[in-house]
């Protein structure tokens, strides 16, 4: 009893480290963290409070080392941690929470790879697109999916009268969706962010207290954010999928009308397969601007693609034009201007919206010249 309680007071003073409340140096806080693992991992065999704690501090050592660069490291920590955790989780909903925040954290960490610096997915049409992430990368995105998944069903699973879990289980959703965008999976990604929104929505109704109000507000801000960032990588049919599923939000519509036109979908199908009146449509794409991005290349003699200056290499806010529109009145502009390299000189341009980025992703594509098809 006494080396229990012992070991559970190292774990308070640890507690107060971790959340700032007492200081201690870099140093100093690392030798705690690594004297309180090992005085964890006996006890943990046969006590579950001891269990959830030694996975919960495994997972502050995991984040330790991925704050300095050790992702193998902090994987192979938090591995251990989890396996504790999910033996102590059925003991109590707060261990159970802190598996689930376990299972969100090792597939965030997995997954790190599929995202660019601003935590955006690297390949966001998926590997079909043709420039998708490597085996061992999509290996990880699968295992991190499978991971989130879990933590979901996890959350679902505690007692939903309670807004922690409520809260807890929105937030897994939210993490669901950012972990299927980054697989290309963009439509499932949508539906989940979507169903988190309705959660956080729930919650505010709650009326909670102002930190848990403000936290519900930011959550709902960043899926704004990505809803409307996902909705330009949907097709039209994945855009009617979700709209006869009622996952197209209100707000988003004319989003998805924009990006509707975009691919070329005539207003009248627009209107009628989303369900829409012709006037609203109408009236959504003329004062609904999109950002047409589009850059100009011409081969030069060393085999190499040069990309050329200003005017055909730019961006502008265009209403109710589609991609072709903006690349066929770009090529005459190009082909009747002293920049055209002549008919036996290989060029192409790529039309994007909103950002320049993957040529998988570019709305409008052409090329002409030799070796171009």
């Amino acid at each position: 009893m006494a080396q229990r309680e012992d070991v559970l007071r190292l774990d308070a003073q640890w507690a107060q480290v971790r959340s700032g409340a007492a200081r201690a140096a870099p140093a100093e806080a690392e030798a705690l963290l690594t004297e309180l693992i090992g005085a964890l991992r006996e006890p943990a065999r046969t006590d579950p409070e001891c269990a959830a704690r030694l996975g919960l501090r495994l997972g502050d050592l995991a984040a330790r080392r991925f704050a300095g660069g050790d992702r193998a490291g902090a994987l192979s920590a938090v591995e251990e941690g989890l396996r504790h955790a999910q033996q102590a989780a059925g003991h109590a909903p707060e261990y159970a929470r802190w598996y689930a925040r376990g299972l969100i954290n090792q597939g965030v960490w997995l997954s790190w790879p599929l995202s660019d610096e601003a935590r955006l997915p690297r390949y966001p049409l998926g590997a079909e697109a043709g420039s998708g992430p490597s085996a061992m990368e999509r290996a990880a995105g699968e295992r991190a999916l499978d991971l989130t998944r879990a933590a979901v069903e996890v959350w679902a699973g505690l007692d939903q009268r309670d807004p922690v879990n409520r809260r807890g289980l929105a937030q897994a959703k939210v993490f669901l969706g950012d972990r299927l965008a980054e697989l290309g999976s963009a439509e499932e990604a949508v539906a989940w962010a979507v169903d988190a929104e309705g959660g956080f929505r729930r919650l505010l109704r709650a009326a909670p207290g102002p930190e848990e109000a403000q936290e519900a507000e930011e959550a709902l801000d960043h899926i704004g954010r990505q809803l409307e960032l996902r909705l330009r990588f949907l097709s039209f049919d994945s855009l009617v999928s979700l709209r006869a599923q009622g996952l197209l939000p209100e707000p988003l519509l004319p989003q998805a009308v924009v990006a509707a036109r975009i691919q070329g979908v005539a207003e009248p199908e627009i209107a009628a397969r989303l369900s829409l009146g012709a006037e609203q449509v109408g009236t959504m794409l003329e004062v609904t601007p999109w950002l047409a991005v589009w850059r100009f290349e011409v081969r030069g003699p060393d085999g190499l693609w040069n990309v050329q200056e200003n005017p055909w290499h730019g961006v502008t806010e265009v209403r109710n034009r589609t991609a072709e529109d903006i690349g066929a009145e770009l090529i005459r502009g190009f082909m009747t201007s002293a920049d055209y390299p002549g008919d036996g000189v290989p060029w192409r341009v790529r039309v994007w919206w909103h950002d320049e980025g993957d040529p998988a992703g570019a709305r409008f594509r052409a090329a002409a010249g030799p070796d171009t098809a």
